[in-house]
């Protein structure tokens, strides 16, 4: 009895609004580096999937996953802002905050306007929340309700939570909407590793029963998230409609990484059945084979580790799944080239004779690791001619202090460890230093004795966390000269250790210091740390990659890496660019960590491109940076607004921004037009930007035609924060299109490719590129040409750039410029086009 007293007294306790950070909700500081000026973002902290959308009373609330105590994912609450515009954003306090026992995941809200809940009143409807509970304790996902009777201002439990519980660790993400139809509301929820959106029906909101479930279907590389059904009359015609079911997707989308599908099809009340399901392999132009890799290495050199047994190639060709790896599909023959032989820790490479380019697309098939080739790196383990400086050899059960080091707080009386094999952490020697003492909880310093500079450069092996200064405490190696820090490194969130750099000529003959700083608590919140050595020029980091490389003349012009998957897919490189040249392939597998190893097969020259599996599947967005797209419900007049999350889970955590992370895409209207005699998702921009475009005249240009290279434009094109609409007429170039954000040494290309029909945007020069090794690179989508015109709507922000290609393909990217790369260019490749028209506007912020 006494048990059920306290928890009745408990069970209807009503939530408190938070300040969403230490400095409240003030706007007056957004305007730090890289802030969007016209897209949502928190004052400070985490910020990831959009929750909740909802239209009530002429307001669109978006609430959102926030940290309200740092700005890495973790504490996972319900952050809140409204808009009347959907572009000027108020951030109200936290709406549901996490508790100890129970963290807020993502999950939806309806305005309950016939009371079935019966948590509302007569004339006061309630909002209701229908979100994800994660109990810490247990791992499980549930879904429960909250609930609000004052514009969604405050918020109570309800006590009967959870109202649907299958056990499961992974079972979320909740879209909740009424179904006329069938009478009832109507629930989407995810089985996320299994690939299935389950449909549940509800007459109250707090009894749910199981209707049906569909997938998997399409891709399914990764975890599926965040689901949404809704309804929309194609090309218009409210008596023609179709019903759409959008999937988001982790890792295994179209760019690499995150994103959202969409299936279309019809809704019966009961069950969605869609008609755009793709089944069977993806068929490969006719072609000549280079390697198919059915038997042994014949015309290949093969170059294994000599220290790590047989792999990771072995003798020869590995029928299909090694013992011990996951499956291994997509695969054509026998056999392929398998490098997880002894796992993922062993090292090296394939090298194929040389060969003449002369066809126009090498086709391949490629699975494994996602550890791009990066330019710049090296193979060397240890570069020759480095002097050690300071390393972590010390006698065994020796201190830190005991060797002269200083130490505060949880660092001091520790010292070195016995580090696994080198391949694993990528150290030198037997020992190396770690902060990772009773897990991540340990913090304090540590700082060398002094020692002279007297050469150019230093460098030292750092993993491990990458935290700088996200306000959840710092993750770094400093350099002290004279007590005072003058440069610093941190690691990349991993468990390999990799060369990190200093010039130091302007210090030589200089006494100095290595301080380790570790303050962070939280995920990868501590450091590895070995081998402080000084050399005349700099260290090129150490390749980690797994790839297939096509090098001419010495340097790599084509490169493709794996998607962390097991699953072999297609890749076409265009190279018609090279026809005649002598070229030569790289298999490389440098990587000791997690999915550190590659799969290949199937090297073909063809006249035309294969197309990859994920290629073949519809998705929302073809650009990196588009995620957990979700829905606003109760919006009058039945349009379809949609918000994505404006990031990817591969490098979310290394974005660098301060002291916020994580924005959203400009809301979007989604709308079905049939393209070719194909109903597809079309759409443009929700809101119409009229009301931020600055005082000054637009740019235009008219009835231009661009030769090949690139045109400068007139200062009243540049910018920072633009919109951009351009019409262009196909002539023969091979690309054109626009130059954005641009200075001597970065640009972004928003263009166009004539031979395969395809938008694309480049980031491969965008500026800070260091925030992941996957963040450069080049994303594509289809786009028809209409009438021997293609249009584009492009917007600009500080660090994002949306493109709209006709509605039919959108790209979104995250870039990383200078604040002073602000110039518009022109450019054609291989010919000329001709612009019809031109107009450049710039936009003032939203936060006044």
């Amino acid at each position: 009895m006494r048990i059920r007293r306290w928890l009745a007294a408990c069970a209807a306790a009503t939530l408190v609004a938070v300040a969403p950070g230490a400095a409240g909700a003030s706007t007056a500081t957004r305007d730090e580096p890289y802030r969007p000026q016209i897209h949502f973002s928190p004052e400070r902290n985490w910020m990831n999937d959009p929750n909740g959308l909802v239209w009530y009373q002429g307001e669109w609330h978006l609430f959102y996953q926030y940290n309200p105590e740092g700005a890495q994912w973790g504490n996972m609450s319900w952050g809140h802002a409204v808009s009347r515009d959907l572009q000027h954003w108020e951030e109200l306090p936290v709406a549901i905050p996490y508790s100890s026992d129970e963290h807020i995941f993502s999950g939806s809200v309806v305005v309950d306007e016939r009371n079935t809940s019966g948590f509302g009143s007569p004339g006061t409807p309630a909002m209701v929340a229908v979100y994800t509970s994660w109990y810490p304790g247990t791992g499980i996902q549930a879904q429960s309700l909250a609930y609000s009777t004052d514009r969604g201002r405050r918020w109570t439990k309800y006590a009967g939570n959870p109202v649907l519980d299958l056990g499961s660790r992974e079972f979320r993400d909740p879209k909740v909407f009424w179904d006329t139809r069938s009478g009832q509301w109507t629930m989407a929820v995810v089985l996320a590793t299994e690939h299935k959106v389950s449909f549940y029906g509800s007459a109250d909101l707090r009894s749910w029963r199981h209707l049906s479930d569909f997938g998997p279907a399409n891709a399914v590389g990764g975890v599926w998230e965040v689901p949404d059904l809704f309804e929309l009359p194609v090309d218009g015609d409210p008596h023609h409609t179709k019903w759409v079911l959008v999937v988001n997707l982790n890792p295994g989308a179209v760019a690499g990484g995150s994103g959202a599908q969409y299936f279309i099809g019809d809704w019966d009340g009961t069950r969605f059945t869609a008609e755009n399901v793709v089944t069977g392999e993806p068929a490969p132009p006719a072609g000549r084979h280079f390697a198919d890799f059915e038997g042994d290495y014949a015309g290949w050199t093969v170059e294994n580790d000599p220290a790590l047994g047989p792999g990771p190639f072995g003798a020869g060709p590995y029928p299909g799944t090694v013992p011990g790896q996951q499956q291994v599909s997509g695969f054509q023959g026998r056999s392929l080239v398998n490098s997880f032989l002894g796992f993922d820790a062993p090292r090296g490479r394939m090298v194929s004779t040389d060969f003449t380019v002369d066809e126009d697309y090498v086709n391949l098939l490629v699975g494994g690791g996602a550890h791009p080739h990066l330019p710049g790196t090296t193979t060397a383990f240890v570069p020759a001619g480095a002097e050690p400086v300071l390393d972590f050899e010390l006698p065994d059960g020796q201190t830190y202090e005991q060797a002269g080091w200083s130490a505060t707080g949880g660092l001091r009386d520790r010292a070195p460890v016995v580090g696994p094999a080198r391949s694993e952490r990528g150290h030198v020697g037997d020992k190396l230093l770690t902060t990772f003492f009773e897990a991540d909880s340990t913090t304090g310093t540590l700082t060398s004795p002094g020692f002279t500079i007297d050469r150019n450069h230093l460098s030292l092996l750092v993993g491990a966390g990458g935290h700088v200064d996200d306000g959840a405490g710092r993750t770094v190696v400093e350099l002290l000269v004279d007590g005072r820090v003058v440069r610093s490194a941190t690691g990349n969130f991993s468990g390999f250790m990799n060369w990190r750099g200093w010039d130091v000529s302007e210090f030589r003959g200089r006494s100095a210091q290595l301080r380790i700083v570790d303050e962070n608590t939280g995920g990868w919140g501590h450091l590895l740390v070995d081998h402080l050595i000084a050399t005349d020029e700099p260290v090129l980091p150490r390749s980690v990659e797994t790839a297939v490389n096509l090098v001419v003349d010495g340097q790599v012009v084509r490169t493709a890496t794996g998607k962390d998957s097991e699953r072999l897919d297609w890749v076409a490189w265009d190279v018609r660019d090279l026809a005649g040249r002598r070229a030569h392939l790289e298999i490389n597998d440098f990587n000791s960590g997690g999915w550190g190893h590659l799969l290949v097969d199937q090297v073909t020259f063809a006249d035309r491109p294969a197309q990859s599996e994920l290629e073949r599947f519809d998705w929302v967005d073809h650009g990196k940076d588009f995620y957990a797209a979700v829905s606003y419900d109760n919006v009058p007049g039945g349009r379809r607004i949609v918000v994505g999350w404006m990031n990817n889970w591969q490098y979310a955590g290394s974005t660098p921004t301060s002291p916020w992370r994580g924005a959203m895409a400009l809301p979007r209207e989604f709308a079905l037009t049939t393209v070719d005699g194909t109903v597809r998702l079309v759409q443009r921009p929700a809101a119409q930007p009229a009301g931020l475009r600055g005082d000054g005249p637009a740019f235009t240009l008219q009835h231009a035609t661009v030769r090949p290279g690139v045109l400068d434009l007139p200062p009243a094109a540049d910018g920072t924060v633009l919109e951009i609409q351009a019409e262009f007429e196909l002539r023969d170039a091979d690309r054109f299109g626009i130059q954005v954000r641009g200075s001597d040494e970065e640009r972004t290309l928003i263009g166009y490719d004539t031979g395969a029909r395809r938008l694309f945007v480049d980031r491969t020069r965008s500026g800070e590129a260091e925030v992941h090794p996957l963040f450069p690179g080049v994303h594509s989508g289809p786009l028809s040409v209409d009438g021997n015109r293609v249009r584009m709507s492009i917007y600009v922000d500080r660090s994002s750039v949306e493109v709209f290609g006709g509605g039919e393909t959108t790209i979104t990217d995250l870039i990383f410029p200078a604040p002073g790369s602000d110039q518009t260019r022109l450019f054609s490749e291989g010919g000329d086009v001709v612009v019809r028209s031109l107009t450049v506007r710039p936009l003032r912020s939203v936060w006044g």
